[in-house]
């Protein structure tokens, strides 16, 4: 019997990318309407790398809180 995945497993942490991308698709979206999904994620990818640390500091603190109701979670 092969083994599945656990429905009753937490759902895994979202990364600051994760949480930075879900906030911005749509503005990018808006910005680019002929633009196909992946040059989407391009386009979040780049402004991802371009922002400063001060900048990535919001997403990276609901990145921890997810991590650590994860964990708490797991155990």
């Amino acid at each position: 019997m092969a083994k599945g995945k656990d429905p009753e497993a937490p759902k895994r942490p979202r990364s600051a990318y994760m949480y930075f991308s879900q906030d911005k698709r749509d503005e990018v979206v808006k910005e680019n309407p002929d633009v196909g999904f992946g040059q989407i994620g391009k386009i979040l990818g780049e402004r991802w790398r371009s922002l400063g640390p001060e900048e990535k500091r919001p997403y990276e603190e609901k990145a921890d809180a997810d991590r650590r109701r994860y964990d708490e979670e797991k155990t």
